[in-house]
């Protein structure tokens, strides 16, 4: 098993011990990762999103959750870049990323997941994780030429690293099969493989345990308290409200495109608003 510090958590993530006092100044003098204020989206005449503010506390692991409809993934949309707001302003660590596109994005340290991974499949679970990787020389077509060492020890550090981390969501059985033969929960095993391949300090998780089998469900879960321990800021899209309560510590529900309620998860799970917008009104 690889060891968790072994996997870096990108340059901007809190290393230190998340008790120490040293720590909790650090975290406290800077901007938070997320900061999302008045967020609307509307397509045609349907307001998906409608006024929505979220902030992620730095550290945090906060979840999203919200009858179908509400308009959770398309606030995540929002947030990683792959729709533009039609009013509102998102901040990312304290810079102005509204109008940024989502590959600026990924570059700052923010990356997301899929509800339905979508691998490239008739590549292998070792070329997939690869593809997450950020800022390589070989990219370009001069480095190639000019520093071939320099490219070639990306590439063997690459490698080395997307191996620790099919290690760490423990794929390594089949690092070398095409991903098309993957169960649907080791496709999302290789989608969050990937994604840390990009080294984020924030990573939006859509609905991690949707499909999954029981065993599979404890191995995400346990990967993602890890990844939280680390240090990385996380946002969560789920449905299954005992893998929420068991996450996360606050929750934000939406309904309708807005913010409805937020809180502890006992909070929201009692509160007669949450119960209403999932039920219906009440007799």
């Amino acid at each position: 098993m690889v060891a968790l510090a072994e996997i870096s958590v990108g340059a901007d993530a809190v290393t230190a011990d998340p008790a120490s006092p040293k720590a909790e100044t650090a975290a406290a003098a800077r901007p938070q990762p997320i900061a999302a204020s008045a967020l609307s989206r509307t397509f045609g005449g349907v307001h998906a999103v409608e006024a929505m503010s979220i902030t992620l506390q730095r550290g945090e692991l906060l979840g999203l959750i919200g009858p179908n409809g509400a308009g959770k993934t398309t606030l995540f949309n929002l947030i990683a870049g792959a729709l533009r707001p039609t009013a509102g302003r998102i901040v990312v660590e304290g810079r102005d990323v509204t109008a940024e596109s989502a590959d600026k994005r990924i570059a700052r340290g923010l990356c997301r997941t899929f509800q339905i991974p979508k691998p490239f499949p008739e590549m292998t679970v070792l070329e997939n994780v690869l593809v997450g990787a950020q800022r390589q020389a070989g990219e370009r077509l001069l480095p190639n030429f000019l520093t071939p060492g320099r490219v070639a020890g990306e590439e063997r550090r690459a490698v080395e690293k997307a191996r620790e981390l099919i290690e760490f969501v423990t794929l390594t059985d089949v690092a070398y099969q095409h991903a098309r033969v993957l169960s649907g929960g080791q496709r999302k095993l290789l989608e969050l493989a990937r994604v840390l391949m990009a080294e984020p300090s924030i990573i939006l998780l859509d609905e991690p345990a949707a499909g999954v089998n029981p065993r599979l469900l404890e191995l995400i879960i346990d990967r993602v308290q890890q990844l939280s321990r680390q240090g990385r800021s996380i946002l969560l899209i789920e449905h299954n409200m005992e893998l929420v309560a068991r996450l996360c510590t606050r929750v934000v529900v939406m309904a309708s495109g807005r913010h409805l309620a937020e809180g502890t998860p006992a909070e929201v799970a009692n509160d007669p608003a949450v119960i209403d917008a999932y039920l219906g009104d009440r007799p």
